[in-house]
């Protein structure tokens, strides 16, 4: 049988199973009372801002220590430089599948740069001719040449990437999922091509031709003549 207790004030009696569960639930709002400022005080006095530092990720860099493989002398000079952009849209699908089934399709901008340079490794004696009192000067160098474009990572992004189920399914085994060398490699053969359009490589000569010309002309020659082929 419930045990009532009268209040003092004559009210009517509360059964002491209510004014158990009451102080049940005033121990318990206290605990997470207390739960609330002991985790105030670690996150710095900010319960909702510091939150996200207290639960956040954490980035770690353990990359090993990086390896000099080779080291090339470069006997050339780059004469000009062009940053290109280009927006490659590769579409892989299958016969008789859909594209819903079995297929890709990647949007991706891709940005890098093209150097055109002059080889002065050739060059001889021969190559060079000055004249008795040294004041005239003839040199012959090849035509410049247009090293390899060299995509940009910070500039260079994919902008979408569909795939078919059959596809979503292998990504789930394959060890690299979101290899996009095929869109790398398109976009710095298009860039190489726009690069052998762009007029870079007679740029690159006529500037090559003016800082020979400046250096030798501080050398004292009054005549400079740069001859390519």
């Amino acid at each position: 049988m419930t045990k009532l207790l009268r209040k003092s004030d004559g009210s009517a009696p509360e059964p002491a199973v209510v004014r158990g569960a009451r102080r049940t639930v005033a121990v318990v709002v206290a605990a997470l009372v207390c739960l609330a400022l002991v985790v105030t005080l670690l996150v710095g006095f900010n319960p909702f801002g510091g939150l996200g530092d207290l639960f956040g990720e954490r980035t770690e860099d353990r990359t090993g220590p990086v390896l000099l493989k080779s080291v090339r002398d470069l006997d050339r000079y780059e004469g000009a430089a062009g940053d290109f952009q280009v927006v490659v849209d590769l579409e892989k699908d299958t016969k008789f599948l859909p594209d819903a089934i079995r297929g890709t399709r990647t949007l991706f901008v891709g940005a890098g740069s093209v150097s055109a340079y002059v080889d002065f490794g050739s060059l001889t004696e021969d190559s060079v001719r000055v004249n008795d009192d040294r004041t005239e000067a003839t040199v012959r160098l090849p035509h410049a040449r247009l090293g390899s474009a060299a995509l940009d990572p910070d500039r260079s992004y994919a902008v979408s990437k569909e795939r078919g189920l059959l596809d979503r399914l292998g990504d789930l085994f394959s060890d690299n999922p979101a290899d996009e060398r095929a869109v790398h490699r398109l976009a710095a053969d298009h860039i190489d091509r726009a690069a052998r359009e762009s007029g870079l490589t007679a740029r690159a000569e006529k500037n090559t031709t003016a800082m020979l010309e400046g250096l030798l002309g501080s050398l004292g020659f009054r005549s400079v003549t740069v001859v390519y082929g």
